[in-house]
């Protein structure tokens, strides 16, 4: 299924039915009168989140939702039946904005919320409704309340535990791979993932969910290369994992390049725990290998792991540390892993 993280929808409740304007006539019924029923009730336009859903791709098929009006009043008193809703079904972590793309209407974080974002209008009344001492054959009904019509922007951020960031060929989804069943495509050139990714992540009988997003290069926040449109699905993890390529030339410049591009972004993510590695070390001698980590470390202010994915070196110490971030931002007491250089 193809990954889309935002679409615009236009949307409109329903009319509400309009007053019936009849008279009793009854055999062996001396006095008559009124008795138009009242419209029934405009449909309803509802968003709800459902398990099971991690993207938006079916509307970019069907972009227009009309809920059903309301049906008109009838003789004999006999109001009109409500106009059928319309649902639409979302993942969770979307959030619906106003046509500005700017102003948030709701935002849906857990299975089976639901908001009302259009209310359908009111059925129009009767003639039985208009009858007084003076007007005892009243003809008059009120026409239904037209319904809301509106376009709003729904927008994905997954719901993950753990975001991963780096430049790219960083080896994100490598480690994605390694440490989850997800299957992202891996290849030796830039931007070989192009759509966020989710994986579970299992240590020491604990999951969590791991989030891979494409790589960010120097000017993301600008529009340069893929940009930083999918760093909104890191908005919401409680730690990051911040990948550095063993191959970079100056991992301490390719570091420094990430974090300005986190905090070009802001809603936070420059202020969240993160978790520094060397990744790819594989690749690398000794000496080199050292010197790479004394810069990286310099760079991040602390010492990194130094992590393969291909061979598991340091993987599960990463799996632990990343854990025990997700574990205190959940505000269970577990202690914080320690680094190992």
């Amino acid at each position: 299924m193809k990954f889309l993280d935002q679409a615009k929808v236009y949307i409109r409740s329903g009319d509400g039915g309009a007053g019936s304007v009849s008279f009793r006539r009854e055999k062996f019924i001396e006095f008559g009168g009124p008795d138009g029923g009242d419209g029934g009730r405009g449909g309803d336009v509802w968003v709800e989140t459902v398990d099971g859903l991690n993207t938006l791709i079916d509307y970019r098929y069907q972009q227009h939702f009309r809920a059903k009006t309301g049906v008109h009043g009838m003789g004999r008193n006999m109001a009109g039946a409500k106009g059928a809703d319309v649902t639409l079904k979302v993942p969770v972590g979307t959030q619906i904005y106003e046509d500005d793309n700017e102003t948030l209407i709701a935002d849906m974080t857990q299975v089976g919320q639901r908001f009302r974002l259009a209310a359908g209008g009111n059925g129009g009344f009767g003639n039985q409704h208009f009858k007084t001492s003076t007007n005892q054959a009243p003809r008059r009904a009120n026409p239904g309340l037209p319904g809301v019509e509106m376009t709003i922007w729904l927008r994905l951020k997954l719901i993950a535990d753990a975001g991963l960031v780096g430049l790219p060929n960083a080896g994100k989804s490598t480690f994605l791979a390694a440490v989850t069943a997800a299957k992202p495509k891996i290849a030796d050139y830039p931007f070989t993932t192009l759509h966020p990714g989710l994986g579970v992540a299992r240590i020491d009988a604990r999951e969590f969910v791991i989030a891979d997003i494409p790589g960010l290069i120097e000017g993301a926040h600008e529009g340069v290369g893929i940009g930083d449109r999918f760093l909104g699905h890191v908005e919401r993890t409680r730690v990051l994992l911040h990948l550095v390529s063993a191959q970079e030339e100056h991992p301490g410049k390719a570091y420094k390049v990430v974090r300005a591009e986190l905090a070009a972004y802001g809603n936070g993510l420059a202020e969240k725990p993160e978790i520094v590695a060397l990744s790819q070390i594989d690749t690398l001698d000794a000496d080199t290998r050292k010197k790479k980590v004394a810069a990286l470390k310099r760079a991040a202010g602390r010492a990194p792991f130094q992590l393969s994915a291909v061979t598991g070196e340091n993987v599960e110490a990463v799996l632990r540390a990343l854990m025990a971030e997700v574990e205190a931002a959940r505000g269970m007491a577990a202690p914080v892993a320690s680094e190992t250089p």
